[in-house]
């Protein structure tokens, strides 16, 4: 249904379940991924921040509830990111496997994560700011997208904060550039189509749905 995506937020009978359901697989994935992971101390570092946000959502899913869509969007990327850093990101099987059938030079899986967080996350921004600040019109397309494009900008700067204060060889395995010089760049560009890919495919939804709406309400009379 078109307008599923702004529905299901927690409530009545079956209030939390879902979201309980998705706190306990990522939890899974999280103690699954920290079973020999490639490099033990380049995912005690690439876990941490994930980690804060889920304490975040946590500590304000009873004052600022999102929706089921928006948590279940959530818990896709961080699982993606969760198993970006279980084997770092440069020897993730599936990106190594399309760089064989494809010849792309790199595993990819980085930009399939940086990607996936502006088009899963850039829904959940939409929903918070819409709710929380009676966003309306354009800007509530506008906002997430700039709000992936400036996070994708701070992930960039944290992680070579965090490459230079470790040691020379953890940094390169944290950085994750492969040799591209423009990783930072590409990165940053992935998250930027993901969102706004998100936001158009938002947009053309509810206009259908108000489409739709309109043909019922002129049938009706």
């Amino acid at each position: 249904m078109p307008g599923s995506l702004d529905k299901g937020k927690p409530g009545g009978n079956g209030k939390g379940i879902v979201s309980a359901g998705l706190l306990v697989w990522y939890v899974a994935v999280s103690l699954w991924t920290a079973q020999a992971p490639a490099d033990p101390q380049f995912w005690l570092i690439a876990s941490i921040l994930p980690g804060l946000f889920v304490v975040v959502l946590l500590a304000t899913y009873r004052s600022l509830p999102l929706s089921h869509v928006s948590y279940g969007l959530i818990t896709a990327f961080l699982t993606l990111h969760t198993i970006g850093v279980h084997y770092t990101y440069a020897e993730v099987p599936v990106g190594l496997w399309l760089d064989q059938v494809l010849h792309l030079g790199r595993n990819h899986f980085d930009r399939i994560v940086h990607f996936s967080f502006g088009f899963l996350l850039a829904y959940p921004m939409e929903e918070l700011f819409r709710l929380s600040a009676t966003v309306q019109g354009w800007v509530v397309y506008y906002l997430p997208v700039m709000t992936v494009l400036g996070l994708s900008g701070l992930w960039e700067i944290i992680e070579s904060r965090v490459a230079s204060a470790v040691h020379p060889e953890l940094g390169v395995t944290y950085l994750g550039s492969q040799g591209d010089i423009w990783d930072a760049q590409n990165d940053m560009a992935a998250a930027l189509y993901g969102a706004l890919l998100s936001m158009s495919i938002l947009m053309v939804l509810r206009a259908l749905r108000g489409a739709q709406a309109e043909l019922q309400a002129e049938v009706a009379e």
